[in-house]
């Protein structure tokens, strides 16, 4: 799997990052997104970095064969980011820098990823590779790992899929996400939408605020439908600047369909096609042409909803963990059909 071993001191730090360590894992995430053309780090372990109330370990990886001088440290080569969060599972998600790929540092900080993982009896240890790439595959191969899920990155080209009307119940208004009001009733929405999801349906308040302070964050793209004051849904829409997503050509800003929740008390109104719908015409109307969003490979009535709409696969992530065991809880975007029988009509996260 090496060329050659490189001795790698592999620290565990729980809690926030101070400042200086969290922006040498965004200089390297940044590297590494440049030599392969995929981020290696997903969204919220980035937002994680200096989140005192996230619950995870973060694994940094440093290089020991030539210490510097003084009383520096060595330089970070790789890190790693546990999510800790569910006694069942620990996710992770890695990088490694570039010049330093192939000597052995991925699989140190899978080894103490898996460390940690059996500090609990019976909990497990999945990771998540972005691209797909090859050297991931290899990886993960070497570990004894294999694919136990895929998350789809689709993307619509507005100018020859334009959105359908979306046709609300009677009753049902459509209002922007107010800052400083909404949070409350949209967590209690969105709770309930991913009630099965251990990511999506346990989202903070700080996760919600760390969002709303993004550049992107947009509340007149943020849009809840509402009966009688009661939320029962929501879209939430994400713009991405030139060069920061992909799909766009150059110079392009690319939009997202980047969260879809329904109360499950409202299911079967057809809410979660008619919110979509919303959410792509408002993209349309900022005058963007390419959208992209994120679904779970498994989820055929999720894929086959946006398939009807336009959208085709553009690229693919995967997670690995121990063969024959099946991740559950894991990113997807879905938009249920209203007459399937599902835990939620909606979306989680996208990147």
């Amino acid at each position: 799997m090496s060329d050659f071993e490189m001795p790698a001191s592999v620290t565990a730090v729980a809690g926030p990052l101070p400042p200086a360590q969290a922006d040498a894992v965004r200089a390297l995430h940044r590297s590494a997104t440049r030599c392969d053309g995929v981020a290696p780090l997903s969204e919220q372990p980035l937002l994680w970095l200096a989140d005192e109330e996230a619950p995870v370990v973060h694994l940094l990886a440093r290089a020991t064969d030539d210490p510097p001088d003084d009383d520096r440290q060595a330089p970070l080569v790789g890190y790693a980011q546990l999510d800790v969060g569910s006694s069942t599972t620990v996710r992770a998600e890695l990088v490694v820098d570039p010049p330093y790929r192939r000597r052995g540092v991925a699989r140190a900080l899978l080894a103490d990823a898996a460390t940690e993982a059996a500090a609990v009896p019976g909990r497990r240890l999945q990771v998540w590779a972005h691209g797909d790439l090859p050297a991931a595959r290899a990886t993960a191969a070497a570990a004894g790992m294999s694919v136990v899920r895929e998350l789809w990155r689709m993307a619509l080209d507005l100018t020859e899929h334009p959105p359908a009307d979306a046709a609300l119940p009677q009753g049902v208004q459509v209002r922007t996400f107010v800052p400083g009001q909404d949070e409350d009733a949209w967590r209690r929405v969105n709770a309930r939408a991913f009630a099965y999801h251990p990511e999506q349906g346990r989202m903070t308040s700080a996760d919600l605020r760390a969002r709303e302070q993004e550049p992107w964050f947009d509340p007149a793209g943020f849009l809840l439908v509402e009966r009688d004051g009661q939320l029962l849904g929501s879209v939430w829409t994400k713009v991405h600047p030139p060069g920061d997503a992909p799909d766009g050509a150059p110079g392009e800003e690319v939009g997202e369909i980047y969260v879809v929740g329904v109360d499950p008390d409202a299911q079967g109104l057809g809410l979660g096609r008619a919110l979509t719908s919303l959410g792509l015409a408002h993209l349309r109307d900022r005058g963007l042409r390419t959208v992209i969003l994120y679904t779970g490979a498994e989820n055929t009535v999720a894929v086959h909803t946006y398939q009807r709409a336009g959208f085709v696969r553009a690229a693919v992530d995967v997670m690995y963990g121990a063969s024959g065991s099946p991740a559950r809880g894991t990113p997807l975007a879905r938009v249920a059909d209203d007459d399937t029988p599902t835990p939620a009509d909606g979306a989680t996260m996208g990147a």
